[in-house]
């Protein structure tokens, strides 16, 4: 078969995106690969491809430890057996997973970066026969990417186990130059080779709104386009304030973060996908590996704290190649809430020993104890225990793992799931209670592949299909567990903590150049950049963004807020004032009067306040508050 045949007979398209099939080819030569391409523009294809055409195994190491079911699952669906590993696995879990790999039953294995700090782990892929590597999300592998990993290190040494000679695919969808020679240095290529598209999107339009009411904008947008949206905010608590907000006002909405149940997650993601819910605030825990193609609209309520972070989460819009907008909603505080991130992401070094030191105090790990034992940690008691302020102590622990001394993973709910294990022969001499009877029945015929897998349930939809408590159903699965019928592995919600070298004495604890000042001083760059991109008025905004990411031939885009604004200015006095006023005000949102004054600024200023209210009171533009906007808006 050739890649095209695999593509046609898994997936059912009928060719390759740009940049695909070239990728495809390198690795099957036999070459290290990286990949850019930017977000939707198909990584996956790239090593799944591959991987039913080469003889043994697809490692593929992934951050994305929520997404790895749905990965494998998808694969499935479409016939192909996948596994994965991560830390919230039972061993049994585990061993049959590895056991899958040995016998060749899995063209596909999912690996968390944490997983590589496993000595034991390390030694089991020895005799799995590997065909590819592939390194999803590479930049965490740079010192100089916007979200390093020290877990990421040790893929060099996987490359040493499994052989060197097998070729290594590193897939990003956003890099600088310097991430990208870092990522192919750590990744030890045997020779440069690149493949990247234009991080340019022709279909996307990127705007910037400024004003203090970012509630009341938001509304004028979501009211003047048509089509599904993405809200992104940076906090939990306001994702759900404001779909409140928006379904109040008539805009169906509603809200995700990392904190809700995995049914939760799933129930709104599906009912979003579905076009049941127009919009969904999120944070950015919402967004990875989901793609649905018809999104008209991404904004951002919140900055984010890097242009890589944003030209991800924008590049969710469009994806099915029609027009859609980038919106961000820009106060003037905003400045300075980007750069008080700069001293929150670095807090002093005392303070880090400080937390390093109650963190060992918690979990009760002992001096010169703990290595390479997972613990699991509840943050939120942590920081009360403590009275710690959680975002400097958040940051604390990811510098304590950029550092090497821990590998902390933030929150990860694991849904639940059991496996039978019991013989169906056996199963007919159970003695159950009527009520474990009832449970165990229901999974049996409502369940498929129970003895072959780990399958996930929902303990709440079991009791509420057989009207009992949930407390029920869970004690009855327990007993079960007990007969060694099956084998049960309950929810659970909680960040944990791999303690990748003993614990040691705080005054020990040393903080690298490369860790500490050097990252720092990326940051406040990359804080610097993204205040550029959103506060500067004079530069085309997706130039601005390509230079970023060295692309060297850049053409303004024609679509963006600055390039419309200066079409305007550059219109012939021939073109009149109110023509200007109503080009500006048609754009998604409308304006507050004081940037259309600006924009007109070869007008005077009181001849444009003026214009502006003869055409409200003419019925040709909408002031509602201090935003404008056509009437038909």
């Amino acid at each position: 078969m050739t890649p095209l045949d695999v593509l046609k007979h898994y997936w059912g398209y009928e060719e390759f995106r740009e940049l695909q099939a070239d990728i495809i080819d390198s690795v099957l030569r036999g070459n290290d690969t990286l990949g850019l391409l930017p977000t939707g523009g198909g990584k996956s294809i790239t090593f799944q491809v591959p991987a039913m055409l080469l003889p043994g195994i697809t490692l593929v190491v992934t951050p994305l430890i929520s997404l790895m079911k749905d990965q494998v699952d998808n694969l499935a669906d479409r016939g192909i057996r996948a596994v994965y590993f991560h830390s919230g696995l039972s061993r049994r879990e585990r061993e049959l997973g590895l056991t899958r790999c040995r016998l060749g039953k899995a063209k596909l294995a999912y690996i968390s970066p944490e997983r590589l700090q496993n000595e034991n782990f390390l030694a089991e892929l020895k005799a799995i026969d590997v065909s590819l590597l592939v390194v999803d999300e590479a930049h965490c592998i740079s010192q100089w990417g916007y979200d390093f990993r020290p877990s990421y290190l040790k893929i060099a040494t996987l490359r040493e186990i499994i052989g060197s000679d097998i070729p290594v695919l590193a897939l990003t969808a956003s890099a600088t130059p310097e991430v990208t020679a870092d990522i192919m240095e750590r990744l030890h290529f045997r020779a440069p080779n690149i493949f990247s598209k234009s991080f340019s999107r022709q279909n996307l339009s990127y705007v910037v709104r400024y004003g203090d009411f970012k509630d009341a904008m938001l509304l004028k947008i979501l009211r003047a386009t048509a089509g599904c949206a993405i809200v992104y905010v940076r906090s939990r608590k306001r994702t759900r304030d404001i779909a409140t907000y928006l379904c109040n006002e008539g805009i169906s909405a509603a809200y995700y973060h990392a904190g809700l149940d995995p049914e939760e997650k799933d129930e709104r993601q599906n009912r979003w996908k579905n076009d049941e819910v127009r919009v969904m605030v999120a944070t950015n825990a919402f967004g990875m590996g989901i793609d649905k193609p018809d999104v008209r609209l991404v904004v951002h309520y919140d900055l984010p704290s890097s242009l890589e972070e944003y030209y991800q989460e924008a590049g969710r819009a469009g994806r099915d190649g029609r027009e859609a907008y980038a919106v961000v909603l820009a106060a003037p505080h905003d400045k300075a809430t980007l750069t008080r991130r700069i001293s929150e992401s670095f807090p002093e070094k005392d303070f880090i020993r400080h937390v390093y030191e109650l963190a060992g105090n918690f979990l009760n790990v002992a001096v010169g104890e703990g290595y390479s034992h997972v613990y699991e940690f509840n943050f939120t008691l942590f920081c009360s225990t403590y009275k710690l302020p959680p975002v400097p102590t958040q940051s604390a622990l990811t510098l304590l793992t950029r550092a090497g001394y821990i590998e902390y993973v933030e929150e990860t709910t694991t849904r639940s799931r059991l496996m039978v294990i019991m013989r169906k022969d056996e199963l007919y001499n159970l003695s159950l209670d009527p009520v474990t009877e009832e449970v165990f029945q229901h999974i049996l015929r409502s369940y498929t592949g129970l003895f072959a897998d780990y399958v996930y349930i929902n303990e709440v939809s079991i009791a509420r299909t057989l009207t009992l408590s949930s407390e029920a159903v869970y004690q009855s699965l327990l007993y079960l567990m007990r007969l060694h019928a099956i084998h049960y592995v309950p929810r659970r919600t909680t960040p944990y903590i791999i303690f990748t070298t003993s614990r040691e004495l705080p005054k020990h604890l040393i903080f690298p150049l490369e860790v500490y000042e050097r990252q720092l001083e990326r940051l406040k760059n990359r804080i610097e950049a993204m205040k550029n991109f959103v506060f500067a008025t004079d530069t085309c905004r997706v130039a601005t963004m390509l230079r970023y990411f060295g692309e060297s031939t850049v053409d303004d885009c024609g679509k963006c807020d600055i390039c419309r604004s200066h079409r305007v200015k550059s219109r012939p006095h021939t073109t009149s004032l109110s023509e200007s006023i109503l080009y500006i005000a048609s754009q998604p949102g409308g304006h507050e009067a004081d940037y259309i004054t600006r924009q007109l600024s070869s007008f005077q200023r009181e001849d444009v306040i003026d214009e502006i209210r003869r055409l409200a009171s003419a019925g040709r533009l909408a002031i509602n508050g201090t935003h404008i906007s056509t009437a038909a808006d």
